[in-house]
């Protein structure tokens, strides 16, 4: 786990990985990991689609397989969807073929350009060859909404404390976010919205 905003090693680690967009634009970009499933995504999309906003859900295969018709409801209302492999799988202990398999087998269901390491973090190999194959999302706030330690109001004090021009910030559609979500993601559109930032994909 990584504080708030990563680490500057981490971003030369992964220097062709999209880590925060244009800095002289007013303008941040939500993006959901983990999902889709029934007891989170809905709600989420609620919420968006109540606010007029586009996010980047950052999708596990296998759930994608699972969940067709959520999956397809997040493209048809104008979202933006990424690979986050098929299992959420950690690098750490996966071969060359084993991690970068799992992530093409989930690419089957997804179909998308973009991928985003779970964990934020995948070994050299891994990277060289993905970056050929997709746009490598990672981020430049991210939450820790999953955190049991943080309470909802912690997650609302981080995007305030962080969100920056052109921060891609992190949420989770997950069985460990969203009851704080239910709380913390209105507060922080209207947190965002109050200080003049414009809500964008990628």
């Amino acid at each position: 786990m990584f504080i708030e905003q990563p680490a500057i090693y981490l971003r030369w680690l992964y220097p062709r990985a999209l880590w925060r967009m244009d800095r002289h634009q007013k303008a941040v970009y939500l993006t959901f990991d983990d999902g889709p499933i029934p007891e989170a995504t809905p709600f989420i999309l609620d919420i968006l689609r109540e606010q007029g906003i586009k996010a980047t859900f950052f999708m596990v295969g296998d759930n994608v397989r699972k969940y067709p018709q959520l999956f397809q409801q997040v493209k048809a209302e104008g979202h933006r969807v990424g690979n986050h492999t098929h299992n959420h799988i950690g690098a750490l202990n996966k071969t060359y073929h084993e991690y970068c398999y799992n992530v093409e087998h989930a690419n089957a269901y997804i179909k998308s350009p973009l991928f985003r390491p779970p964990h934020g973090w995948m070994r050299p190999v891994h990277y060289f060859f993905l970056r050929r194959r997709y746009t490598i999302v990672m981020w430049d706030l991210v939450t820790r909404d999953y955190s049991k330690w943080l309470t909802a109001e912690g997650v609302v004090d981080n995007v305030k404390r962080y969100a920056r021009n052109g921060s891609i910030i992190t949420f989770h559609d997950s069985l460990k976010s969203i009851d704080k979500l239910r709380v913390a993601l209105p507060q922080c559109i209207t947190w965002l919205r109050e200080q003049g930032y414009e809500f964008r994909v990628f």
